[in-house]
C-alpha cells in the first residue's frame, strides 16, 4: 500500500503531519515483525502444552512406580478382626496370609500406689512426731526391679506437695519412670503414684517407710497382658503386641476370656484397588491430553492444534499404547490388563470393567492376588509396571526425553526470534529518527511556501510595472522645437 499526499493541502501552508507520515512508512516496513511475533506466540503455546504433558507424565510415573515397588501397595497386607472391640491389628508387607484365633484373657496394666488421706492437707508435714527426717524406698518393676531411695528431710520434702515434686524431678532427671500427683477429697489429701510403663515392668511397691505417718495402700496393677494365639499362650508388658504373628501388630482393646477372636490376614484389597485406579486415571490424563492435539476440523474453519504436527508427540502416543498393551506369558491366564478387567477404549484410554470371564478386577484380585502382583511386578523385572516404569524413566528424562528435547529446541528458537526482533526494532527506531528529521525539514519548507510564493509574486509584479513604464517613454518621445 502506497503513501499519498494531498497537494492542495500541503501547498496551502498547513504542511504535513510528520508523525503520521513517518509512522505509515515504518508500518509499511515492519510487516515481518508481526510474523516473528506470531511465531513467538505459537512457540510459547507449544511450550505450555509440552510442560503440561511432562507434568502428566511425571504423575503417571509416580502411579506406575507405586505398582512396581516391591514394598508398595501391591504387596500391602491387611489384618481384619471379627471383634474390633477386643482386638484390632495392622499388617506389614512381610505378613503371611492366614487366619488366627486370639483369646485376650487380661490386658497389660500400669502400676498405681495411693496413700491414705491426710486430713491436715497437702502442705502439712507427714514426719512422725519428734522426727526431723525419714526414709521411703520405692520399688519399680516388681521384686526384680529397681528400688529408689527417697530420703525425707524436714522443710524440704516432708509434705505431699513437696514429695510429689521431688519424685517427679527424679523421674525426669534419673528416669525413675514414675509420675506423682496430689489428689484431694472430703477426707483430705493423698499422694498418688503412677507408673509410666505398663506390665510387670511398671509394678510399684513401697519396701521401706521409716519415721513418716504415710500409710500406703496395697499396690494396684503392674501386670502383663495375657492372651492366647492359636492355642499358644503369650504374655506382653504392653497392649501393643508385636512378634506373636509374623508381620502383624496386635492392639489389645479389651479383655474377653473364653471368647476367641478371629483375625484374618491377607492382601489389602483397598490399597491395591486404589493404586490401580490411580494408575488408570494418570494414564488416561496423558492419553486424553495427547488426543486433543489430533482433533482436526475437516472444514478447516478452526486452526490445527499447536502440536498436531509434532513428531515427538506422535512417538509419545505410540509408546503409551504399546506400554498399555504389554503382556507376559503364563501367570494363570493373567497375562495383560484386559485379562484382569482393565480394558482399552477406542481412543486409547483405559476403563476398569470386566475381564473376559466376566469378573471384576476386585474379584480377580480376590481369587488370585499372587498372580495379579506377579503381572505388575516380579523379581526378574519383567512385569507390566517394571516395563512401563523403565519406559517412563526415559520419556521423562530432563535431557533426553522427547518432549524435553522439543522444549529445548523451542527455547533456542524463541531466543533467536527475540534477538532478531530486538535488532529489527532497533533498526526501525533509528530509521524513524532519521525520517522524522528529514520530513521535519520538508515540512518547514512547505509551511513557508505561501509566503515565499507571495514574495515571488510581488517581485514579479514590480518588475512587470517597471518594464511597462520604460516602454511608454520610448514609444512616445517629447518633440522639441528646431527638429
Amino acid at each position: 500500500m502506497g503513501i499519498s499526499l494531498n497537494p492542495s493541502t500541503i501547498l496551502s501552508g498547513q504542511g504535513i503531519d510528520v508523525s503520521s507520515l513517518v509512522q505509515q512508512i515504518i508500518s509499511e516496513q515492519s510487516g515481518e515483525l508481526a510474523v516473528w511475533q506470531g511465531q513467538q506466540t505459537t512457540l510459547a503455546t507449544q511450550d505450555g502444552l509440552m510442560e503440561g504433558m511432562n507434568n502428566n507424565l511425571t504423575n503417571l510415573q509416580t502411579a506406575v512406580a507405586a505398582l512396581a515397588d516391591p514394598l508398595g501397595a501391591l504387596t500391602a497386607q491387611a489384618a481384619t478382626s471379627s471383634q474390633p472391640a477386643v482386638v484390632t491389628a495392622t499388617a506389614q508387607s512381610s505378613a503371611i496370609a492366614g487366619t488366627h484365633q486370639i483369646v485376650v484373657t487380661s490386658l497389660a496394666t500400669t502400676g498405681t500406689l495411693y496413700t491414705d488421706p491426710i486430713a491436715a492437707g497437702a502442705d502439712a508435714s507427714f514426719l512422725a512426731s519428734g522426727q526431723s527426717s525419714g526414709d521411703i524406698q520405692l520399688q519399680v518393676g516388681g521384686a526384680g526391679g529397681t528400688t529408689h531411695d527417697i530420703p525425707i528431710t524436714q522443710g524440704s520434702n516432708d509434705t505431699l506437695n513437696t514429695l510429689a515434686s521431688y519424685i517427679n524431678t527424679q523421674s525426669t532427671t534419673n528416669g525413675w519412670g514414675v509420675t506423682a500427683s496430689v489428689v484431694s477429697d472430703a477426707s483430705g489429701a493423698r499422694l498418688a503414684l503412677f507408673s509410666q510403663n505398663s506390665g510387670s515392668t511398671g509394678a510399684l511397691a513401697i519396701v521401706n517407710n521409716s519415721n513418716t505417718t504415710l500409710n500406703f495402700a496395697a499396690p494396684v496393677g503392674g501386670t502383663n497382658a495375657v492372651l492366647m494365639i492359636d492355642g499358644v499362650p503369650f504374655s506382653s508388658s504392653s497392649n501393643t503386641v508385636t512378634g506373636a504373628i509374623q508381620g502383624v501388630t496386635l492392639n489389645l482393646v479389651s479383655q474377653s476370656p473364653g471368647n476367641p477372636v478371629q483375625l484374618t490376614v491377607g492382601p489389602d484389597t483397598g490399597q491395591i484397588t486404589t493404586a490401580i485406579n490411580n494408575f488408570v486415571s494418570a494414564y488416561n490424563t496423558v492419553v486424553s491430553t495427547i488426543n486433543t492435539q489430533y482433533v482436526v476440523d475437516p472444514t478447516g474453519a478452526t486452526p490445527a492444534p499447536p502440536l498436531e504436527s509434532d513428531i515427538s508427540l506422535r512417538s509419545l502416543q505410540s509408546s503409551m499404547l504399546t506400554d498399555a498393551a504389554y503382556a507376559i506369558g503364563g501367570n494363570s491366564g493373567l497375562v495383560n490388563l484386559a485379562s484382569m478387567g482393565i480394558n482399552m477404549n477406542n481412543d486409547g484410554t483405559l476403563t476398569v470393567g470386566l475381564s473376559p470371564s466376566g469378573q471384576t478386577f476386585a474379584q480377580v484380585l480376590s481369587s488370585n492376588p499372587r498372580a495379579v502382583q506377579n503381572f505388575f511386578q516380579n523379581t526378574s523385572g519383567t512385569g507390566f509396571a517394571n516395563n512401563f516404569n523403565a519406559d517412563l524413566t526415559n520419556l521423562t528424562d530432563p535431557t533426553e526425553g522427547p518432549l524435553y528435547v522439543d522444549l529445548a529446541q523451542n527455547n533456542a528458537e524463541q531466543q533467536d526470534l527475540t534477538t532478531t526482533i530486538n535488532n529489527f526494532q532497533t533498526q526501525l527506531a533509528a530509521e524513524q529518527t532519521q525520517l522524522t528529521q528529514q520530513y521535519d525539514a520538508v515540512n518547514a519548507s512547505l509551511q513557508a511556501y505561501p509566503l515565499l510564493l507571495q514574495e515571488v509574486t510581488e517581485t514579479l509584479g514590480s518588475l512587470s510595472t517597471s518594464a511597462t513604464t520604460d516602454t511608454t517613454n520610448v514609444s512616445n518621445p517629447t518633440l522639441t522645437s528646431g527638429l
